[in-house]
């Protein structure tokens, strides 16, 4: 748990993300919190990362590499990358703050299992340094228009401040979720927990130019509305979720329903 408010003003954040060290995602990022702190670190992987998870390159060297004044990249995931900035770069002064994002799609429901926006946020909380997570929504036709990245733009600093303006406990991280629309269509702040919807659905099979076959994973398939109260509804309403998300798993119900299994 960290001493709150956190004095923003005073504050050395670390940024990192899993799109890599030029995504325009992260520039945004920094450019908002260069406005409300004093000092802004940024360490991100080389090339993209997105899906890898809470991994951790263990068989292979990681090299850092220089990319500006307190910019780094780190040929390795989003977790190698706040770990070396962690332990290396920043040893001397650790962060107050890590922000991670704002990822380019958004990461609600199951996929935050899967994302590496969540692992950097994932790996500082282990640290005990709070963390928060920024995703931006993206439009299914995506891939012919440009992301709109004014909703994020205008609504990131405000609850950064809001969400450190109290102390939450030290296994606790905080993952936002921006929605496709402009900064003027949104239709609030929504605290949510964690939906439901399962990427995989869609496995597209083919053939290489030797006739050998591949799979590749598609989007998830998913119609009609989500349980209201979760970041998947509040996303599809055109609301910002902001969702509490724990680094503890057990699930003390089963556990106690275990204890008695066993001692019978």
């Amino acid at each position: 748990m960290f001493d709150a408010p956190l004095n923003l003003k005073k504050s050395r954040i670390l940024i990192s993300n899993d799109d890599g060290i030029n995504a325009p995602g992260l520039k945004k990022l920094e450019a908002i919190a260069k406005k409300i702190a004093k000092e802004v670190w940024v360490v991100a992987p080389e090339t993209e990362q997105s899906a890898t998870g809470h991994s951790l390159t263990l068989r292979s060297p990681l090299r850092i590499k220089k990319a500006g004044k307190n910019r780094y990249s780190v040929n390795g995931t989003p977790t190698d990358c706040v770990m070396l900035a962690i332990n290396k770069l920043m040893k001397d002064h650790r962060p107050d703050l890590v922000l991670s994002g704002i990822n380019r799609g958004s990461n609600v429901g199951e996929d935050m299992t899967y994302s590496g926006t969540i692992a950097a946020a994932m790996e500082a909380t282990l640290f005990g340094i709070p963390a928060i997570a920024f995703s931006q929504e993206i439009d299914d036709d995506h891939v012919k228009t440009k992301v709109n990245w004014s909703s994020a733009e205008a609504y990131t600093a405000k609850i950064i401040k809001k969400v450190t303006s109290f102390a939450w406990p030290r296994d606790v991280l905080i993952n936002v979720n921006f929605p496709p629309v402009p900064k003027t269509k949104v239709t609030g702040i929504e605290i949510t927990r964690e939906g439901r919807r399962k990427i995989g659905d869609e496995i597209i099979e083919s053939s290489d130019p030797r006739g050998e076959p591949y799979f590749w994973i598609g989007a998830q398939q998913h119609s009609g509305s989500y349980p209201a109260g979760t970041d998947l509804a509040a996303i599809q309403n055109g609301a910002i979720s902001v969702t509490p998300l724990s680094m503890d798993l057990t699930h003390p119900a089963t556990m106690r329903k275990l204890v008695d299994a066993f001692n019978t």
